[in-house]
């Protein structure tokens, strides 16, 4: 559910590329966002290449020109850049009419070609197609038949191996997921008592997980189009305080509140954006960011729409939306507030002796931005009411509040064919469409796993060894820090059936608030870390030491919390209660 793009250069002709100047490395960017780190970015489904069209179309254009105008009176070794180009490119990027994050080709055709090694891809290549014929075998064996639970297993911890280890194995995990999803059914078809027994367990649970993609690539659209508008600018240029510790606190309950309704994260980019105009490079700066991914995970796991497990739970009805929010608030905001008060003790914070300066000015907000803020937010909101009053599943809702968006777009950019960017079709391609395309073969892959009935053998042998349903979620939530949140729940959800717990039960909502903010304990736990990593520029050892202690004080704390305002019938006042469509 990204928000932001990432611009590229486009390389002109190779013709002109040989007379290019040597590798560079990105030049200015954006001042709201810092460009994370090639590797990262790479891997990290919140950022789509665009080529911006000023780039495109105006400077290189010209510079392309001016080279091949001069081709005559280069000689071969005088291979150096047209004048004045650095500084074109320079004002280009400086002048606000670039992307959010930009950054430049630093690979030259000269440097490719002196370091591009054949042989390396074919091996690839080969280990590739070898796998394949590998798998294909293994499938038409009938080992598989007779060992169809052995196979399956086999293979999901293969694929989730793939998944964990992706930058190392530079394998995309969406499509290593889609890869794992297809292989698993085709396993469950020949193990299954008939082909037309897999076939109807694959539909039921194509349409279960339809409503959850549906869902998210609506919420996904919606957000998008409001921050094209800049539509949360409302939100943090009300942040005028420079003090360090109120500036912590306050932070992190923007935050907070902002990731109850949007998801976790949006948040994170929106408020690590704004710190950066808030607050100079330094280790302050840091650990505001990381409570950012604290605030940002903690606030989404109290709503159904501010995280995509509490979701799912929301969508196959194990949570319903005004108990979820009664009960699991005040735990949440304990997870947050035990790290502040933590954090609030450090030398970092707490030994500044004067305010923080405002380093950076903020962009002026698009036309309109009010109105599309207040429609998107209030499209997000209305998913639950909807749900309420119709009986139909969340994802209508969703669809309902991007069509009236859609059409509000239409309506107030009519004519105006500069600001195509600011309506749906131009936010649906810069939209996380991989990251929903990896929820899909996780879920269709665990899907596979519970049509088998290896989750409930799984199930049945927790229940044996670990009758603690408490512990149970709380070890779901550690496990969280290391491995995505997604498959874990959708698993649980596979075990745990609400004949075993019924909806709105502890254990439900424990497993929304572990899974939720498990992930804070170490940075790559949750899409919200990662973003923070790869905008800041920081290391998983610094958070590690300087976070993850801070974070599983409030991780525990917040489990605490929980189990004894559950014990204790304790619950946040609310005049939400009486609405009778939530109740």
């Amino acid at each position: 559910m990204a928000s932001l793009s990432l611009g590229t250069y486009i390389s002109p002709s190779r013709r002109y590329r040989r007379y290019s100047a040597p590798p560079f490395s990105p030049i200015h960017h954006h001042p709201s966002v810092s460009i994370p780190s090639k590797s990262l970015l790479a891997n990290f489904p919140l950022f789509r290449i665009r080529a911006p069209r000023p780039l495109r179309d105006g400077i290189l254009a010209r510079a392309e020109d001016e080279a091949k105008g001069s081709t005559s009176s280069v000689q071969p070794q005088q291979q150096g850049p047209q004048p004045n180009y650095d500084r074109r490119l320079k004002d280009l990027t400086t002048n606000g009419q670039c992307d959010p994050l930009c950054s430049v080709d630093e690979v030259s055709s000269e440097d490719y070609d002196a370091n591009y090694q054949p042989k390396t891809d074919m091996l690839k290549a080969l280990a590739i197609i070898a796998a394949a014929l590998t798998g294909a075998v293994a499938i038409n064996h009938s080992w598989v038949a007779e060992n169809q639970d052995l196979a399956m297993v086999i293979l999901f911890v293969l694929g989730y191996g793939g998944i964990i280890f992706e930058e190392s194995l530079a394998f995309n995990k969406s499509g290593v997921g889609l890869l794992m999803a297809v292989g698993l059914w085709v396993i469950r078809s020949i193990g299954a008592p008939s082909t037309e027994v897999a076939v109807s367990e694959l539909t039921r649970a194509s349409a279960e997980v339809s409503e959850i993609v549906f869902f998210l690539l609506g919420a996904m659209t919606i957000v998008e189009i409001v921050d094209a508008h800049q539509g949360f600018k409302l939100v943090t240029d009300n942040i005028t305080t420079r003090k360090p510790l109120t500036l912590l606190w306050v932070v992190g309950f923007v935050t907070f509140f902002l990731s109850s309704i949007l998801d976790n994260l949006t948040s994170t980019i929106v408020m690590v954006s704004l710190l950066r105009k808030l607050v100079p490079q330094s280790e302050y700066r840091k650990l505001l960011g990381a409570v950012v991914v604290i605030a940002a995970n903690a606030g989404g796991a109290w709503t159904p729409i501010g995280d995509v497990t509490t979701t799912m739970l929301w969508i196959h009805g194990q949570i319903t939306t005004l108990p979820t929010m009664k009960d699991l608030f005040l735990p949440s905001a304990v997870s947050l507030a035990v790290p502040l008060a933590l954090l609030s003790l450090t030398s970092e914070v707490n030994g500044k002796g004067q305010d923080s300066p405002i380093v950076l000015a903020s962009e002026q907000m698009a036309p309109r931005g009010q109105l599309v803020l207040s429609v998107g937010i209030g499209a997000l909101m209305f998913v639950p009411v909807f749900k309420a009053l119709t009986g139909l599943p969340p994802f209508m809702g969703m669809l309902l509040g991007l069509g009236v968006l859609w059409i509000l777009t239409d309506v107030i950019h009519y004519g105006e064919s500069e600001r195509q960017k600011l309506k749906v079709p131009q936010a649906l391609s810069r939209i996380d469409t991989q990251g929903a395309l990896f929820f899909l073969g996780i879920l269709l892959s665990v899907s596979s796993l519970e049509a088998a009935g290896i989750l409930r053998e799984l199930a049945n042998y927790l229940d044996a060894h670990i009758p603690n349903i408490q512990l149970i979620a709380g070890a779901i939530g550690v496990v969280s820090a290391i491995i995505d949140n997604v498959p874990l729940v959708a698993a649980t959800m596979g075990m745990y059936d609400l004949t075993s717990f019924p909806h709105d039960s502890e254990f439900w909502q424990l497993v929304a608030y572990c899974a939720g903010t498990g992930g804070s304990m170490l940075v790559i736990g949750s899409a919200a870390g990662v973003a923070f990593m790869g905008m800041e520029k920081i290391d998983f050892f610094w958070y590690l030491r300087k976070v993850s202690g801070f974070a599983f004080a409030g991780y525990a704390a917040g489990i605490a919390a929980y189990l004894v305002s559950r014990n204790l019938h304790i619950t946040i006042p609310t005049t939400v209660a009486q609405v009778p469509f939530l109740s």
